[in-house]
């Protein structure tokens, strides 16, 4: 799993045109949101669509996006889940 958080965070940098921040910036255990990356509601949307676009797995409804966007690991969680079912 650790090779898709790193994967992961190189294209939240990406989709996000997060220019200032590098791999090794993010915690993969930190919220995205307010504290940790300080996204919005704009970058969850982004995230979602990153998702589903790079992964092909879409988040079903509100609740579960706040669990699956909590952090880098929490999306890398979701995503290995997905794939072993």
């Amino acid at each position: 799993m650790d090779e898709l958080i790193e994967k992961l965070k190189v294209e939240i940098i990406e989709a996000l045109n997060l220019e200032e921040i590098t791999p090794s910036d993010i915690d993969a255990n930190a919220p995205l949101f307010i504290d940790g990356l300080g996204l919005d509601s704009i970058d969850a949307l982004e995230l979602i669509v990153l998702i589903e676009k790079k992964y092909g797995y879409k988040i079903q409804t509100a609740e579960e996006g706040k669990t699956v966007l909590y952090s880098v690991k929490t999306m890398a969680e979701f995503i290995t889940n997905r794939q072993k079912s």
